[in-house]
């Protein structure tokens, strides 16, 4: 894993600045294999940034949404620093990596270099970028917050959470994977219901995946949705990093 605390004085002593839309925050930065989806099992690169739009109950980063944690971090410097690892797989995750403009330059020069990127999404932010792979995660409406807990971004969130226009140009445009995450019949139902709305969404791009982040719950919700998911030629996705790792960071 890099140390970002060696990127952070590497910042300090920096001379001058970098404009807004050739910075990131940074929250991890590590090497591992890819647990969910198309590329499972492939060695990668972990860019993790922190910041979020949305705030999901489940949220299994919370030091990238709730509580964001990290510094801040040229474009240069971060392509700097993930290039040190050998794997070929990038993944810039979060967090939510649109809401930075510099994915744009970020993810270009990663290609450049000759790396395979991933982006991870929810898919709510109509943002410049370059990929191999867009992994787009919508949120159903079981995700939201508690709204008496926390009303603001209750709100927020169910009215950021969906962007149908922006995923329609996105599955014309790039090579594509819908990753849903479920706890129960009802959100399977929610899934076939937006997929409707989309349009023309091969079920072959599609993953469902369950929620949970220990191996007992995921065991016991895998039971019913696996068979779902080849009722209707979806994917089941396992979150294959709990397994291998557990839910801690770094992995």
């Amino acid at each position: 894993m890099v140390d970002v605390g060696s990127m952070r004085a590497e910042a300090e002593v920096r001379k001058g600045g970098s404009p807004a839309e050739n910075r990131l925050r940074i929250a991890e930065l590590y090497a591992s294999r890819q647990g969910e989806g198309l590329w499972t099992g492939s060695p990668s690169v972990f860019l993790r940034t922190s910041g979020c739009n949305l705030r999901c109950w489940f949220c299994d980063t919370p030091f990238t949404s709730w509580r964001p944690e990290g510094e801040t971090f040229s474009v240069e410097q971060v392509v700097q620093r993930a290039l040190q690892f050998s794997e070929a797989d990038v993944v810039v995750t979060g967090g939510e990596p649109l809401i930075f403009p510099a994915i744009e330059p970020l993810t270009a020069q990663l290609r450049s270099a000759g790396k395979r990127v991933t982006i991870e999404t929810a898919g709510t932010v109509d943002q410049a970028f370059h990929c191999d792979l867009l992994s787009i995660s919508p949120k159903l409406a079981s995700s939201a917050p508690p709204a008496q807990e926390h009303p603001h971004w209750h709100a927020q969130h169910q009215a950021r959470r969906q962007r149908p226009d922006l995923l329609r140009r996105w599955l014309s445009e790039y090579r594509c994977q819908l990753k849903f995450v479920v706890s129960d019949m009802h959100d399977c139902q929610e899934v076939l219901n937006y997929l409707q709305e989309l349009g023309s969404v091969s079920p072959d791009n599609v993953w469902l995946m369950p929620e949970g982040t220990d191996v007992d719950t995921l065991d016991a919700r895998a039971q019913w949705l696996q068979p779902w998911c080849d009722e209707h030629q979806f994917h089941f996705c396992q979150r294959s990093h709990i397994y291998w790792y557990g839910n801690r960071r770094g992995t």
